[in-house]
């Protein structure tokens, strides 16, 4: 049987609107004709499991007509989620009709071994969704995180160059003079005392001077 045909006779029969039903029950029980419908229903789910052990799709097609609403109201409340409960359950009935055959009844009744697949099928859902938020926060974090660098990095930059210019002006104007056209004009120290008309020492004082000053002003040691 492909899975093509597995999916089909899973999802061409609807689930019961409220809950499942005993079959020819239609009035309420006493307690002991329940105890015995259930009793007489583990009997008929546990043959029901073994005829779709040997790939027999109309037992499989009643279990689900019979199962159907338990499971999904028990994966809906691990999932919280219609829609994944509706693609989890349909997953819990794939795996029974390929499981099914080693389903034994000494160790439990049908309608646990069931539940049990469904509960797991449910919790592993959950992780699932878990590590894909996970990742992708992860991911969100990497992104964001070099992207907020970056503008960090920049406003830093832009903060320290405006502390620089304003510490210029506490500068006398020939300090200031030198440093900007050493520092921002790309100058050599005997270029600036050419272009100011005087001697390198001087020059070289005025710059010392006022990068003695800068570093006071900028709280630099």
């Amino acid at each position: 049987m492909t899975d093509d045909t597995e999916w089909s006779v899973v999802t061409t029969r609807p689930p019961a609107a409220e809950g499942d039903s005993f079959r020819g029950e239609a009035f309420p029980l006493s307690v002991e004709s329940a105890v015995s419908a259930r009793a007489a229903e583990s009997i008929e789910l546990a043959a029901l499991l073994h005829r779709c052990g040997q790939s027999d799709q109309e037992a499989f097609a009643e279990l689900y007509d019979r199962t159907c609403a338990r499971v999904y109201g028990l994966v809906l409340r691990v999932l919280h989620d219609p829609g994944y409960a509706e693609e989890t359950a349909q997953e819990v009935y794939l795996q029974v009709w390929r499981t099914a055959a080693s389903f034994d009844p000494d160790k439990g009744s049908a309608a646990t071994w069931l539940m049990t697949l469904a509960h797991r099928r449910a919790v592993d859902r959950v992780r699932a969704e878990q590590a894909h938020t996970q990742r992708e926060v992860a991911y969100g974090i990497r992104v964001l995180g070099n992207d907020f660098d970056e503008v960090t990095e920049e406003v830093e930059r832009k903060f320290e160059q405006q502390a620089v210019l304003d510490s210029l002006g506490a500068l006398t104007e020939t300090q200031r003079e030198a440093i900007s056209l050493a520092y921002y004009g790309g100058r050599t120290y005997a270029e600036v005392a050419s272009h100011l008309g005087v001697g390198l020492p001087t020059v070289k004082s005025r710059i010392r001077d006022g990068l003695t000053r800068l570093k006071k002003s900028l709280g630099v040691t």
